[in-house]
């Protein structure tokens, strides 16, 4: 991709941001909610999986299978239209998120808020960038690969390469407001 090419394919992806910041401004918060409601369906299904394989007891395969087909039609009002991997990569987004969260939660209880904040910053960023590919933000056409394997874009504003986390979690701050009504 030369510099041209990538130079379009962030205007497109900066035209995205700017139309959702601009009165067509999107309201996510149930959507939000929901994705932590998955997130919390992918958990008690590892749950079932380990109980089950602890106990042998068949009950914990059903109420796992019944979990899913929750979490199913959950996941489906979030991603409506998909290609790919990426109802799969969706679903591990939010599972690794949902773990990095709880280990960072787990070192915070033991006062290491460095290794916390390392842990929450992390899970930040898959989740982000589960809402950027949920939102169409990220696509081969508008990402950057560095030789480093760091995926990133070139910013207009200050003409640097800016990470496509950092972005993307700009973005998210700014599409989803979990306080609206």
């Amino acid at each position: 991709m030369n510099h041209k090419q990538i130079k379009l394919n962030i205007n497109e992806f900066m035209d995205k941001v700017k139309s959702m910041e601009k009165g067509h401004k999107l309201d996510l918060s149930s959507d939000e909610d929901l994705s932590i409601a998955i997130m919390n369906l992918i958990s008690m299904e590892e749950h079932f999986f380990f109980s089950y394989n602890k106990t042998k007891d068949t009950k914990y395969l059903d109420l796992l299978n019944e979990i899913r087909e929750i979490r199913k039609s959950a996941l489906k009002r979030i991603i409506k239209e998909y290609e790919g991997e990426n109802w799969c990569i969706s679903k591990h987004l939010l599972a690794s998120s949902m773990r990095f969260m709880e280990v960072g939660t787990k070192s915070l209880t033991k006062g290491d808020k460095n290794d916390a904040a390392n842990l929450f910053q992390k899970s930040y960023q898959l989740y982000s960038l589960f809402w950027g590919l949920n939102l169409g933000l990220v696509t081969d056409k508008n990402i950057k690969h560095q030789d480093t394997n760091e995926v990133s874009f070139i910013s207009e504003e200050k003409k640097e390469s800016v990470s496509i986390f950092a972005k993307l979690g700009e973005v998210v701050q700014k599409a989803i407001d979990c306080c609206k009504e």
